[in-house]
C-alpha cells in the first residue's frame, strides 16, 4: 500500500466488532446465565473524579446564588439553533426536570432525577424525551462554568425549579447535593418490549384493570414517561386515562390531589410540538451519525422558527399565556368545550370548539398569528373524572392553594429519590420535615457502649436471633432513593413489624428484650439492634478462633409512627433474602436474580454479596432456621466452610424433583450431607461468583474471609447513616 490507500478490513490490525460493538455481548451467548453487570457498574474505572474527590463538600462550596443567576440568564437568551418559544425557554425547562424526576417509581425506588440519569441511553433517546438534548445542550455553558461542584442532576431540577420562578410561582424549595453517575443504569428494568411505544397490553395483566400493570413498572409504554398522551394505547377515551393516570402516579407515591395539581400545574406553561411530518425527523441520540454528536432529533424544516419545533407530535398550548403562572389552564379546560381534533403531525389531541380568535394564543414566533390552544387526553381526564373535576374546582376556587399544592407536589416530585433532608445542601432547603422524607430523629451518642453491649450479652438471645433481627431491620435500605435501613427502628412498627419475611414471633421477642436495654442506658432501640447484631457477630467470630472486633457508630435515632407514612413503607417489603435463603412463594424470577437485585439496592459489590451469604448460612441465621445452604458442621461460628464444603469435589449436588432444592451427598456413599437452593449453588456454578468462592475457600483466606465479612456487614448496617458522610 502507497499510505493513500485505506487497509481493507482484513489487514487491519484492530478486531473490527468483536470488542468494540454492543451487538453480541458475551452474556448474550448464555442467555440464562446470571448477569452480574448490575453490581460491577459502580466501579471505580467508570468514574473520572478523582479518588479523594469529595461531592458533597464540594457542592457546600457553590455560590449558590450565583449559579440561580446563570440559570436564569439561560431562560430568555434565545439561540439560533434551538429558538425558544415566546422567547422563553421555561417550558422547556420545565420538561426536562420533569422527565428526569419522572421516571421514578415506588415499587423499587429506582429512576428519578438523584444521579443524572437522563444523560445516558436509554433514557436520552426515549421518544417521550425528543429534544431534551436541546435542553441539556443550552444548559451547557453554566456546567462548564462551575464544573465538579454543580452535578448535572443538580443543574437539571435546578433549571426546572428557577424556569417556574421566573414564570411567576414561588416554588417550595430546593436542595443541592446528588451526584452524577457516569453510565447507564443497568440495574434498572424499564420493561421487556423489543420495540418503543408498544402496546399497553404487554405490561398489565388486564388492561382495563391498571393495577394490574406489572411491578415494578410505572409507565405504560417504553419509552413513555407516565401515560399515552393520545390515549389509552393511543385511542382517545378520558375516563379511561385517567384510570392509568391514578395508577401510575399511585405508583410515584402521589395521591389523587398531588396528581391533578402535577397535571394541571404542568400545563399552566409551555406547548407541545407537533409541526411538520413525522418521518422527516432525525433519528434519537444514540441512533444518530456521529457528526451529529449525540444532537438528536434534527428537525430539517425548522428554519430557525420555534413555531416549527417538532418533539411530541401534538401541537399547542394549554394556555393563552404559555410563560406565565396562572390559572389560566382551568379557565380553558372548564370554560369551553373541546372536540377531537388531528395535530399537523397526525397525533389526536382536543381543541376548543368555536373559541373567539382574541383568545387563542399566539404563535410561539409570530404574534401576529394565533392558534387553537389543546388538551390531552390527560387533560380532559381533570374535567371527565369526578375525583379529578372535583379537586380542579377546588383549585380554581383558590388560585393560592393550587399555588401552594403544585409546589409541594413538584418539591416531591423532584427531590423523592433523594432520601431524608439531611442529604439537602443550599439556602433553599424548606425547614419544614415532610413524611415522605422518611425523618428520623436525631440519636444519642453519649451512652456507653460497651455497658449496652454487655447487656445485650447477658440476654438471653442466641446469636442467631441478634444476627438476623439486626440484618432484617438493615436490609430494607435502597440506594436507588435513599429509603429504609436500620436508622429509625422502624422495624418495631406497622407494617413492617408484621411481615413475614422478618419472622414477627421471633422478632417480638427479640425486640421485647432489647427495648428495656435500650431504655435503661439511653441508647436509641435502632442502636441496640445493630449493636446486638453486632454482639452475636463478635460471638460466632471467637467461636470460630479469630479476633475481630465489629465497627459501630452510635447515633440512629427512633422514629415515630407520626413519622412514618405505612402506605408508601408497604412497597420496602422483601418478597425474598437471599442473604437468609428465604422467600415468600414462588416466583418467575430466580432466587438467585431476586438475591441480586436485593444486593444492587443495598450498594453491595459481587464479592461484598459473595462473602455476606457465605457467612450468614454458617452463623445460622436462615429464615425459620432452614439448614438450606449450612455447609458446616460448626453451626454458629464465622467459618469459611461454606465455601470449603461447596468447592469440594468429594460430593456432588442432586435437584431433588419438583422442590427447587438439591442435596449434596457424599460421591462415595451417595449418603445425603446437606441441601441448598439455587441461591447458594451459584456461587459453584457461575464462573465469577465461583472465582470470588474459591478465593473464600483456600487455607490462606480464613481471617481475610472474617475481615470481608465484618465490613461489608458494616456497610449494610450503615448504608443509611448519611450522618457519616462529609
Amino acid at each position: 500500500m502507497d499510505g493513500n490507500e485505506v487497509n481493507p478490513a482484513g489487514g487491519c490490525p484492530v478486531m473490527h466488532g468483536g470488542n468494540t460493538s454492543m451487538d453480541k455481548p458475551v452474556t448474550s451467548w448464555w442467555p440464562k446465565g446470571l448477569n452480574l453487570d448490575i453490581l460491577h457498574q459502580r466501579g471505580a474505572r467508570t468514574n473520572p473524579m478523582d479518588p479523594d474527590y469529595n461531592h458533597r463538600e464540594a457542592v457546600k462550596a457553590l455560590d449558590f446564588e450565583a449559579v440561580k443567576a446563570d440559570v436564569d440568564a439561560v431562560m430568555t437568551d434565545s439561540q439560533e439553533w434551538w429558538p425558544a418559544d415566546w422567547g422563553h425557554y421555561g417550558g422547556l425547562m420545565i420538561r426536562l426536570a420533569w422527565h428526569s424526576a419522572g421516571s421514578y417509581r415506588l415499587g423499587d425506588g429506582r429512576g428519578g432525577a438523584g444521579s443524572g440519569n437522563i444523560r445516558f441511553a436509554p433514557l436520552n433517546s426515549w421518544p417521550d424525551n425528543a429534544s431534551l438534548d436541546k435542553a441539556r445542550r443550552l444548559l451547557w455553558p453554566v456546567k462548564k462554568k462551575y464544573g465538579n461542584a454543580l452535578s448535572w442532576a443538580d443543574l437539571i431540577v435546578l433549571a426546572g425549579n428557577r424556569a417556574y420562578e421566573s414564570m411567576g410561582l414561588k416554588t417550595f424549595g430546593f436542595g443541592f447535593g446528588r451526584e452524577d453517575i457516569w453510565g447507564p443504569e443497568l440495574d434498572v428494568n424499564w420493561g421487556l418490549e423489543t420495540e418503543w411505544l408498544a402496546p399497553s397490553e404487554n405490561r398489565y395483566g388486564d388492561l382495563n384493570d391498571p393495577s394490574t400493570l406489572y411491578n415494578p413498572l410505572a409507565a405504560v409504554h417504553m419509552g413513555l414517561i407516565y401515560v399515552n398522551p393520545e390515549g389509552v394505547n393511543g385511542t382517545p377515551d378520558p375516563a379511561k386515562t385517567a384510570l392509568q393516570v391514578r395508577e401510575t402516579f399511585a405508583r410515584m407515591a402521589m395521591n389523587d390531589e398531588e396528581t391533578a395539581a402535577l397535571t394541571c400545574g404542568g400545563h399552566t406553561v409551555g406547548k407541545a410540538h407537533g409541526r411538520g411530518a413525522v418521518n422527516s425527523i432525525g433519528a434519537e441520540p444514540e441512533s444518530c451519525a456521529v457528526e451529529s454528536q449525540g444532537f438528536g432529533w434534527a428537525n430539517p424544516g425548522q428554519e430557525g422558527k420555534a413555531t416549527n419545533a417538532f418533539t411530541s407530535g401534538i401541537e399547542g398550548a394549554w394556555t393563552q399565556k404559555p410563560t406565565q403562572w396562572d390559572m389560566g389552564y382551568f379557565d380553558y379546560l372548564f370554560d369551553h368545550e373541546w372536540a377531537l381534533a388531528k395535530s399537523p403531525a397526525g397525533a389526536w389531541q382536543w381543541e376548543p370548539v368555536n373559541m373567539p380568535e382574541e383568545e387563542k394564543p399566539v404563535d410561539p414566533t409570530d404574534p401576529s398569528v394565533h392558534h387553537n390552544p389543546i388538551m390531552t387526553d390527560a387533560d380532559m381526564a381533570m374535567k371527565v373524572d369526578p375525583i379529578y373535576n372535583a379537586i380542579c374546582q377546588k383549585f380554581r376556587a383558590d388560585p393560592q392553594y393550587f399555588a401552594d399544592t403544585f409546589a409541594r407536589a413538584w418539591f416531591k416530585l423532584t427531590h423523592r429519590d433523594m432520601g431524608p433532608k439531611s442529604n439537602y445542601i443550599g439556602n433553599d432547603v424548606p425547614t419544614e420535615d415532610l413524611i415522605w422524607q422518611d425523618p428520623v430523629p436525631a440519636g444519642s451518642t453519649s451512652y456507653n457502649v460497651s455497658a449496652v453491649k454487655a447487656k445485650i450479652a447477658d440476654s438471653p438471645l442466641s446469636a442467631a436471633e441478634m444476627i438476623a433481627t439486626a440484618w432484617d431491620s438493615a436490609r430494607t435500605f435502597r440506594g436507588s432513593d435513599k429509603r429504609g435501613g436500620a436508622n429509625g427502628a422502624r422495624i418495631r412498627l406497622a407494617p413492617q413489624k408484621d411481615w413475614q419475611g422478618n419472622e414477627p414471633q421471633r422478632l417480638a421477642k427479640v425486640l421485647g428484650i432489647l427495648a428495656p436495654i435500650a431504655s435503661e442506658t439511653g441508647a436509641s432501640l435502632a442502636d441496640v439492634i445493630v449493636l446486638a447484631g453486632n454482639v452475636g457477630l463478635e460471638m460466632a467470630i471467637k467461636a470460630s478462633g479469630h479476633a475481630v472486633e465489629v465497627p459501630f457508630a452510635p447515633g440512629r435515632g427512633d422514629a415515630t409512627e407520626a413519622q412514618t407514612d405505612a402506605d408508601s413503607f408497604d412497597v420496602l417489603e422483601p418478597l425474598a433474602d437471599g442473604f437468609r435463603n428465604w422467600q415468600k412463594e414462588k416466583y418467575a424470577v430466580k432466587p438467585e436474580e431476586l438475591m441480586l437485585d436485593r444486593a444492587q439496592l443495598l450498594g453491595l459489590t459481587a464479592a461484598e454479596m459473595t462473602v455476606l451469604v457465605g457467612g450468614m448460612r454458617v452463623l445460622g441465621a436462615n429464615h425459620g432456621g432452614s439448614k438450606h445452604g449450612v455447609f458446616t458442621d460448626y453451626e454458629g461460628q464465622l467459618t469459611n466452610d461454606f465455601f470449603v464444603n461447596l468447592t469440594d469435589m468429594a460430593y456432588s449436588w442432586h435437584p431433588v424433583a419438583d422442590s427447587g432444592t438439591y442435596e449434596l451427598r457424599d460421591r462415595k456413599s451417595g449418603v445425603v450431607k446437606w441441601t441448598a437452593t439455587s441461591a447458594d449453588l451459584v456461587f459453584g456454578s457461575n464462573s465469577i461468583l465461583r472465582a470470588y468462592a474459591e478465593v473464600y475457600a483456600q487455607d490462606d483466606n480464613k481471617e481475610k474471609f472474617v475481615r470481608d465479612f465484618v465490613a461489608a456487614w458494616t456497610k449494610v448496617m450503615n448504608a443509611d447513616r448519611f450522618d457519616l458522610v462529609a
